[in-house]
């Protein structure tokens, strides 16, 4: 299993200098991975009914300015979107901010996507919220064809490109595209068409239910899950943030590392934001102390 680290930006974000000891920290522990959610604006929660946990108390870096920062601080380390918000975005913006993040970095990109919760994020960025699904679908095939082909003619429902292309192309030809969500309707697309799922939930009996459906409809897509990844997360500290049990002792770091992999992880990522770590080096501590457990697993 290959071992990330979740960028804990909400906690460090007042703090310029935090980014480039993460990456410079992480990557000398042996980790394979950084992971860094995306939210372009937060919403006032005195004026929004906003249905996740993020408001614009919470500092968000912009994930690809900041990759590109991490990758010119750091020779071999990968990055991952976890989630980027896809729908939101345009197209072909997201295809060359991708594509010049992966040339630059010598391919250490995988673009994690999703379709969010926070219509206030797609207001703002002048984008339909109640299409978001099919949008996220139409999407993933253009940002392939982009990422591939020099010149691309395409005509879809919400993109439209007549005879244009990225130039340079990225190194991977085409990027990972990995999708999270849990929705039966997110497993399904993912299946159909995702690198890889992303899932947030314990390994306990009932995510060994979702695996497993999981794994049957990649089955049902004609698709092998030897080319499908699959990785979730290793919450560290003693909080509940609506995504599973969470756990500060070494025993439970190794249990929990251990179901995963029987339950065929191929990644897994430690995250130490709401654990109580008050800056950058408390959760670079925090990290090494956990993935030394978790490398015996």
């Amino acid at each position: 299993m290959r071992i990330g680290a979740v960028y804990p930006q909400i906690e460090v974000g007042d703090d310029p200098g935090a980014a480039k000891a993460f990456a410079q920290a992480t990557e000398s522990m042996g980790f394979d991975h950084i992971l860094a959610f995306d939210h372009v604006v937060g919403g006032n929660p005195e004026t929004h009914k906003l249905k996740g946990i993020y408001t614009c108390h919470d500092a968000f870096l912009e994930p690809f300015v900041a990759y590109g920062y991490m990758a010119a601080v750091t020779e071999k380390i990968e990055f991952i979107t976890g989630i980027l918000i896809s729908p939101q975005r345009q197209t072909a913006l997201i295809a060359k901010q991708a594509a010049t993040l992966d040339f630059l970095s010598g391919g250490r990109l995988r673009i994690g996507i999703g379709v969010g919760w926070n219509d206030v994020e797609y207001e703002a960025l002048g984008e339909d919220f109640s299409v978001r699904g099919k949008r996220s679908e139409e999407q993933i095939e253009l940002l392939r064809r982009l990422w591939t082909e020099p010149l691309v003619t395409f005509e879809g429902k919400w993109d439209r490109i007549t005879d244009a292309g990225l130039n340079p192309l990225p190194k991977q030809r085409p990027i990972p595209i990995w999708i999270g969500g849990h929705a039966d309707v997110t497993l399904r697309r993912a299946a159909r068409l995702a690198d890889g799922w992303l899932p947030l939930f314990p390994p306990d009996e009932n995510g060994a239910d979702e695996i497993a459906k999981f794994k049957g409809y990649v089955k049902e897509a004609g698709r092998d899950m030897a080319d499908v990844g699959l990785e979730s997360w290793l919450n560290v500290g003693n909080y509940d943030d609506g995504y599973g049990a969470q756990y500060d002792t070494e025993e439970s770091w190794h249990e929990w590392t251990d179901a995963w992999k029987k339950l065929g992880a191929s990644h897994i990522s430690i995250n130490t934001m709401m654990a109580g770590l008050t800056n950058i080096d408390q959760h670079i501590e925090k990290l090494a102390q956990c993935k030394q457990v978790i490398d015996q697993v």
